[in-house]
């Protein structure tokens, strides 16, 4: 889930407030408070951090003893941080979750082609998996259709699925948007940089709303951003869900991914072309093609409940203690994991993402000492981020604090220790009017903001904070800099590739009395400033004009003339 660059791109500095008028208004017509510094606790950190990265942990995995654990000990962070409890009384709000694990996989049949059957092996061909909780799983004759890119965006005039009746079928969809191999931030998706609709979660989402049977998208390494052998692994064994309650989204049967030459052979024996049709599907004029062949396969389904929490603290707000800022930081890990080098299988999960985890508690102490901002502070610490930003989307679905009421917010996800740098990643700049009070925030710091490096492999929606931004709700995403102080961007990059290659979900995340702490500390001051300015400001950030969750944002602040309004 993490955002873990090579290298960045120095010549893409840009400041944070461009193109950001048409939201409503540039910084002039924001209210973008003075605030004072924060005192944020280094001790604080170092020692939640270490505490919750121990062994006694072992690894905090949700539903487990060691994720109990952490549990209490954030609510008694919480408290002596100074928090109030945040879900009317509470510490916590209960996160029903439910694993369905596949088993039994029969091959993906095409049928229909002149040339005979062609047979899919689950696994080296095909993966699948079902969000239904049902104990068998069966595709039985449906009839595949190649829909492009998947994507109705009726802010972009855009909709692969125009004309389409969908009941039954099986949609066969392209990974990425069509903008993707654009060399340029132009275009109706953004150019290189990917929107949403390029996500899986998108597609199969998209694919549920228009009532297909299956969704199947073609794996292509490049625009997905990985290879086959993620998709395999994360597709197979073990999925979780949050628990989607008596009144369930609309969702297909089976959603799963193909290798792209074998997708190639089903659409050959079709008599179509996939490159030809990769090709049609970029331009707003593509109309989705019959492939004239059908689709089978089938699988068991063990279907586990279980449960675990979300931990909400609060400072309430002084002047409009109805309006919120989210504060977001995901407290699970991995739990046991192998491989177990030297006999350790407790993937403890230092970095990602207990670093973060102290994050919240030791800016909750910073906001209390400081005394109550005139909107509600909120410092959400979620569950079952590594099974899909679960416990995120469970609250997000099920809000203690209205999402019209949510102002905005701040997501936290592994700080690592690289030291103090001259910039700030942003992941996915140019979004929202949040950039300003990051602008805002920044000019004392002489420090520059830094667009992700790799924008076509949409890493802002990845992380936590998205459960939040597809409802609606404008958040920031920040990275610790990649132009580091000692050693330029050179030494930043070789920080974030040893991370990755040595400890990223592994059992050597460990905690280092040893690290630098002071990138992080400046990191904590930025977002401590954002989040007050957030507080005090009268402003209600919004998307800007053309982005994919304005729409969202736009209708929630219109229901029942209540909540937020744009700025």
């Amino acid at each position: 889930m993490k955002r873990l660059a090579l290298a960045a791109l120095p010549a893409l500095l840009l400041t944070a407030c461009q193109d950001l008028g048409s939201a409503g208004g540039g910084a002039d017509a924001l209210d973008l408070p003075d605030v004072a510094d924060g005192t944020i606790s280094e001790e604080t950190m170092k020692r939640v951090t270490e505490r919750l990265a121990s062994d006694e942990f072992e690894g905090r995995a949700p539903g487990t003893e060691g994720g109990a654990k952490t549990i209490a000990y954030l609510i008694e962070e919480f408290e002596k941080a100074g928090l109030s409890p945040g879900n009317n009384g509470s510490w916590v709000q209960d996160v029903p979750l439910v694993e369905i694990t596949g088993k039994e996989f029969a091959p993906l049949t095409i049928a229909g082609a002149e040339t005979g059957d062609i047979e899919l092996a689950y696994s080296t061909d095909w993966v699948g998996v079902t969000y239904r909780e049902e104990v068998q799983t069966s595709l039985e004759d449906s009839e595949l259709v190649f829909v492009g890119y998947g994507v109705n965006a009726p802010e972009r005039g855009w909709n692969d699925y125009e004309g389409l009746d969908m009941t039954g079928k099986t949609a066969v969809i392209l990974v990425n948007d069509p903008d993707y191999g654009t060399e340029t931030l132009e275009g109706p998706f953004n150019g290189k940089a990917m929107t949403y609709y390029g996500r899986w979660t998108y597609k199969f989402e998209e694919a549920g709303r228009q009532g297909a049977a299956g969704a199947i998208i073609i794996h292509d390494t490049e625009p997905a951003s990985y290879g086959w052998n993620v998709v395999e692994s994360s597709w197979s064994g073990p999925q979780a869900y949050a628990s989607r309650g008596d009144n369930p989204p609309p969702m297909t049967q089976v959603n799963g991914w193909m290798q792209k030459e074998k997708a190639r052979e089903v659409l050959a024996a079709a008599g179509q072309d996939l490159d030809a049709l990769m090709a049609a599907a970029r331009e707003k004029d593509f109309e989705a093609v019959p492939l004239g062949l059908t689709a089978s396969t089938s699988f068991r389904n063990d279907i586990r409940t279980f449960a675990s929490k979300n931990v909400i603290g609060i400072l309430e707000g002084s002047e409009r203690p109805d309006e919120y800022v989210l504060h977001t930081a995901h407290w699970d890990h991995l739990g046991r994991c192998t491989p177990a080098p030297d006999g350790d299988d407790i993937c403890n999960g230092a970095v990602d993402n207990a670093t973060g985890t102290a994050a919240l508690v030791a800016l909750g102490a910073a906001h209390a000492e400081a005394g109550p901002a005139a909107r509600t502070l909120v410092f959400l610490a979620v569950t079952a981020e590594e099974s899909g930003l679960l416990g995120a989307d469970y609250y997000a679905a099920n809000p203690v604090f209205p999402l019209n009421q949510t102002v905005g917010g701040i997501n936290m996800d592994a700080f690592l220790m690289a030291g103090a740098a001259k910039d700030v990643t942003v992941v996915g700049p140019g979004k929202s009017q949040l950039d300003l009070f990051l602008d805002k925030a920044l000019m004392n710091d002489d420090r520059v903001t830094t667009p992700n490096p790799n924008p076509e492999a949409g890493y802002y929606y990845r992380s936590d904070h998205f459960a939040f931004a597809k409802r609606g709700v404008p958040m920031l995403y920040l990275d610790g800099g990649e132009d580091l102080v000692e050693g330029g961007t050179e030494a930043g990059a070789a920080v974030a590739k040893d991370y990755r290659d040595n400890r990223y979900h592994g059992p050597k995340d460990e905690y280092d009395p040893n690290w630098d702490w002071s990138g992080v500390m400046a990191d904590l001051a930025l977002f401590y400033r954002i989040g007050r300015m957030l507080a005090d400001s009268t402003s209600w950030p919004n998307w800007v004009e053309g982005d994919e969750f304005k729409g969202t944002r736009d209708a929630n602040c219109a229901e029942d003339g209540a909540g937020c309004a744009p700025a």
